[in-house]
């Protein structure tokens, strides 16, 4: 009877669940990044709550002073003494305590460098004359590796593509707490880019060789071929760009590169929906030909389709300069408005050359022919014929064109018309827009927004519609129409347009939950001219926005101040930052 006894306890003993433990890590006498190596190496700090027994918590617990060791060696302690406690809890619900008591002792610090560049490239002025670490400094194995591979970078990048590491060690004597390091590097000859050949047949070579950014006979430097395949690739002519050194085929170190470009499909279309309150639905539907002729050039065309605006507009670019950046332009365009001050269509042909510069700047430079036949609050009406010279400078500078924390926008433009040359009067204009965005906090943007513009002319009168100022809408004074804005007539009441236009705009937007961000804002100016009543309007209003993956939705309550019959106006516009 007591043998079946015993049995039945040895049983219960062996099937019974051994009940999971929990357990609290405390380190002393480390800090910083000491303390928090250690930490992410000790296994026993990263147990999950009620995986434990007490069999894997001992062994854990054994294996931990080793663990710190291991985490301390490479910021060069190599002396470190640990006392370890693993203290049962003292309640049932209680955890296990792990104690780790650390005393890391003397760093490591280097004694000596045998540092040797040998080979063909020895005396090259790019390599450092000295090891990138003292002597005399801790041990840190992080900022030997970083040292080692910045040499052998530098090797790579002025074409040392044979150097090779024949010797590199860092030897640590614990017991005197000094270290050795041994870095030789055999450089093997130095290699030249040679010339460049294109496996392709889209496209002229002469106009391909205008993307490659070196000359045969430049130090051999594979960031350069990266780039030679960036540019290639941003042309959108091919879908995909191979770069292959030949370096079996070089010649007194001059390795011939060859580039193979699959083409890109030639056709791209887009159709476009949206919605904003000036123009209400709108459709975009667009067609380019990313390639017509072997000289790169391109074609586009864009029909734009709303309740207040349509447009017919074309574009033939050619490559110029630098093609990646330079281009002449032909943009034929159709257009037509009805708009709460202005009713009309135009025709227009503008010839023009646009390049970047080297500071980020798009500079246009073109002439515009143009026919207008409008009707101004159905009194002004005529059909001109226009000649006009311009000249427009802009720059973007943004983190994030969609939705930016911190970058601008800014455009200034000239353009002008003499009477008898085509056009029917002389004029003068310049306008300045400017749109600045910068987050501060962790919740909040600064928006402001400025819209200047000045003609010299005989009378507002002289101007076609189209060449006049207005003011009024979604990105200009909220709380009123789409260019509902601008000098009146006295006798008429109707606005007839302005010579001048200053309008601003600040915004204070706030984060509230996830994509949700809510604003506060104020819009001021106007259109004037001085030969017309002017008056400066003001509105305010609050919005909500919304971060979608095409661009803020924006949707305002503007309330104009100022207005003779007062209200609130609703604002709603999709679309990028910047």
């Amino acid at each position: 009877m007591y043998r079946w006894r015993s049995l039945w306890l040895v049983l219960f003993f062996l099937t019974s669940p051994t009940r999971a433990l929990e357990v609290e890590v405390q380190m002393t006498g480390l800090t910083g990044e000491l303390e928090k190596n250690a930490l992410a190496l000790l296994a026993i700090a990263h147990q999950e709550a009620g995986q434990l027994t007490r069999d894997r918590l001992e062994a854990l617990h054994r294996k931990a002073p080793e663990q710190i060791r291991k985490a301390l060696e490479p910021f060069g302690f190599y002396r470190v003494q640990i006392q370890a406690q693993l203290q049962p809890p003292r309640t049932e619900k209680a955890p296990w305590i792990a104690r780790y008591q650390v005393d890391p002792g003397p760093p490591v610090k280097i004694g000596r460098i045998d540092y040797q560049i040998r080979g063909p490239g020895a005396a090259d002025p790019a390599f450092p004359k000295q090891f990138p670490i003292e002597i005399g400094a801790v041990l840190n194995h992080e900022r030997y590796e970083r040292a080692r591979d910045q040499i052998r970078a530098i090797a790579a990048k002025h074409g040392y593509l044979e150097a090779e590491l024949v010797r590199h060690q860092v030897l640590v004597d614990p017991e005197n707490n000094r270290a050795s390091v041994i870095f030789h590097l055999e450089t093997g000859p130095k290699y030249y880019l040679g010339a460049v050949r294109f496996d392709q047949d889209l496209l002229d070579e002469a106009l391909l060789r205008r993307y490659v950014n070196f000359s045969p006979g430049a130090p051999y430097d594979p960031e350069q071929l990266l780039r030679l395949q960036s540019r290639l690739l941003g042309t959108q002519y091919y879908s995909q760009v191979e770069i292959e050194p030949q370096l079996d085929q070089a010649v007194d170190h001059q390795v011939p590169i060859l580039v193979k470009a699959k083409p890109n499909k030639a056709n791209k279309y887009r159709l476009g929906l949206g919605y904003g309150t000036d123009v209400g639905p709108r459709m975009i539907l667009e067609w380019q030909r990313r390639y017509l002729t072997r000289w790169g050039h391109r074609l586009k065309a864009e029909l734009k389709l709303s309740q207040t605006l349509q447009s017919l507009l074309g574009e033939y670019r050619i490559p110029v300069g630098d093609p990646r950046r330079d281009y002449l332009l032909i943009r034929p365009e159709f257009g037509r408005y009805d708009t709460t001050t202005r009713e009309g269509e135009q025709t227009g042909l503008q010839v023009a050359y646009s390049v970047r510069t080297d500071g980020g700047w798009r500079r246009t430079l073109g002439i515009d022919y143009r026919y207008e036949d409008y009707i101004l609050n159905e009194g002004d009406s005529a059909a001109v014929s226009e000649l006009v010279p311009n000249l427009s400078w802009s720059k973007t500078v943004t983190d994030d064109p969609l939705y930016t924390t911190d970058g601008y926008r800014l455009k200034y433009s000239l353009q002008g018309a003499i009477e008898g040359l085509v056009s029917q009067a002389s004029y003068l204009s310049g306008a300045l827009r400017l749109k600045w965005i910068h987050a501060f906090g962790e919740r909040y943007r600064l928006i402001t927004r400025a819209d200047l513009g000045v003609t010299w002319a005989n009378s507002v009168l002289d101007l076609p519609a189209s060449r006049r100022f207005f003011a009024g809408g979604d990105s200009s004074v909220r709380g009123w129409g789409y260019e509902a804005l601008g000098p009146t007539d006295a006798r008429t009441d109707k606005t007839v347009g302005g010579r001048y236009l200053a309008v601003g705009s600040l915004e204070l937007e706030w984060q509230i939950w996830g994509n949700w961000s809510g604003a506060l804002f104020t819009d001021f100016g106007n259109a004037f001219d001085p030969d017309y009543a002017n008056k400066i309007a003001v509105g305010a209003g609050l919005g909500i926005r919304w971060r979608s993956p095409i661009g803020q939705v924006r949707l305002d309550v503007a309330y104009a101040l100022n207005k003779d019959d007062p209200g609130a106006r609703l604002h709603l516009v999709l679309g990028p930052d910047l």
